[in-house]
């Protein structure tokens, strides 16, 4: 049996204090008032507010003119300080909010692939199921933190989710939005939170009864527990491709409420799956070096290392196809997505495709290099970096658009939910055998050669 060694488990509560400390640090310092937000932005020109006061010592015939085009100006000026303390006050909850959402949809893309080896009858991977169930744990208080995350937007702690204001669906309103009034039918507070308490309890009830069907399979003396499960994972795989997809669009696409993609629920299951497969290999990686899962060979990592190369190619083909179609068709509600994240973003933007694919395919490619673990190691950690800044980009610019950098908000995040997530997985993984002895195709497993 696997042993949490105290040196882990200490790492992991400092990343989780540090994490707290950059996270209250992002919360306590963000402006409060417009003072602050113009003390923040005076070293930048406000380049309409300049042009309107050049405009005002141009010489006009009409005092009258001065006078609107004065107001016009305050206001303007008002309603940009009003946007961009909104922008930065969103940040440290945007910054969490991303953490959040990758680290548990990197563990629903390992149940998920849990679950689609169970319903497929595969043979070579049984030996690693004790790593996924271990990881899979996760999911509970993942989605309990991310579920009060998704609560305090429907309160409007915070203006992530803009369609959330009542003010954009009252046709009395200077706010009022046509485009987000039509589909209030879909975004609305109440439709939101239900679906997402049915999507996050369908998946932690899945990954209890298999949790609980895979342990009862080893004290078994006949294969009932493991048809359960087989059964359990075909309906699970149902509700999964379903609830994913409206997933994405909820808590992901909405964000940006103009905009939409028919492609965005598998672009963003590629993102999320393969980082889960990556997660998976890893700590695979990770235990056999502390001499664990002796029967795992480097037919088993190749296999892994196949299928972070094989889906992050699959990523790549979904981001260029959603990319290219917009691009080409240059609908004006449609590129500006596009647009705003190459001319604010474009570093991560342009970065991001290089970590996703450029670097997976150079590395992964080779035959040899998929069975060597410090490469895998390697571009593992490179790809979920990737794919985490994808994330990134998929939320920042909308929330808070060109007011964004890497700061305690993000560092911090980014940490507590490391520290946490390695908490919870090698905890669970240190409470039962990591050899799923009784399952039937065990055998197959253990002699599995490529």
């Amino acid at each position: 049996m696997y042993t949490f060694s105290s040196k882990l488990k200490t790492f992991s509560l400092i990343l989780i204090v540090l994490g707290v400390l950059g996270i209250s640090y992002g919360y306590f310092t963000t402006p409060k008032t417009i003072e602050e937000v113009e003390a923040i932005l005076k070293h930048q020109e406000d380049a309409h507010h300049g042009a309107v006061a050049h405009d005002a010592h141009s010489g006009h015939d009409s005092h009258a003119t001065h006078d609107v085009s004065d107001k016009e100006a305050a206001k303007e000026h008002k309603e940009h300080v009003e946007h961009v303390k909104t922008q930065m006050q969103n940040r440290p909850w945007s910054a969490f909010y991303v953490a959040a959402i990758f680290f548990l949809l990197l563990t629903l893309g390992v149940l998920a692939f849990y679950a689609i080896q169970i319903a497929s009858q595969a043979g070579w991977s049984p030996v690693v199921f004790r790593v996924m169930e271990g990881i899979t744990a996760y999911l509970l208080p993942g989605s309990i933190i991310f579920f009060i995350l998704l609560v305090a937007a429907g309160l409007h702690w915070n203006h992530m989710f803009h369609w959330m204001d009542p003010e954009v669906v009252n046709p009395k309103s200077e706010h009022f939005d046509k485009l987000i009034f039509a589909k209030k039918g879909w975004l609305s507070v109440g439709r939101f939170l239900i679906f997402a308490v049915i999507f996050l309890t369908g998946w932690n009830l899945y990954r209890h009864f298999a949790r609980k069907f895979s342990l009862a399979q080893d004290e078994s003396n006949d294969d009932s527990n493991y048809k359960k499960l087989f059964k359990a994972s075909a309906a699970f795989l149902v509700f999964f491709i379903v609830s994913e997809s409206i997933m994405s669009w909820d808590w992901i696409m909405s964000v940006d409420p103009h905009w939409y993609s028919t492609l965005f629920g598998w672009y963003v299951f590629a993102s999320f799956f393969v980082s889960g497969i990556t997660m998976i290999t890893i700590v695979t990686i990770y235990l056999q070096s502390k001499g664990y899962l002796p029967e795992v060979n480097k037919s088993h990592i190749h296999d892994l290392a196949k299928f972070m190369f094989g889906i992050s190619i699959f990523w790549t083909y979904l981001w260029f196809s959603q990319f290219m179609l917009i691009w080409y068709s240059n609908i004006p509600e449609e590129v500006t997505y596009f647009i705003t994240r190459i001319r604010d973003y474009n570093l991560p933007f342009f970065g991001m495709l290089v970590l996703n694919f450029i670097f997976p395919l150079l590395i992964l490619m080779s035959a040899d290099f998929k069975r060597l673990t410090w490469i895998i190691i390697g571009a593992g950690s490179v790809i979920l970096f990737g794919h985490y800044i994808d994330f990134f980009n998929m939320i920042m610019p909308a929330t808070v658009g060109d007011q964004w950098y890497i700061g305690a908000s993000e560092i911090g995040s980014i940490l507590f939910f490391t520290g946490l997530f390695i908490f919870i997985v090698f905890n669970a993984l240190s409470k039962v055998s990591l050899n799923a002895k009784r399952y039937p195709l065990m055998e197959e497993s253990k002699h599995f050669h490529y």
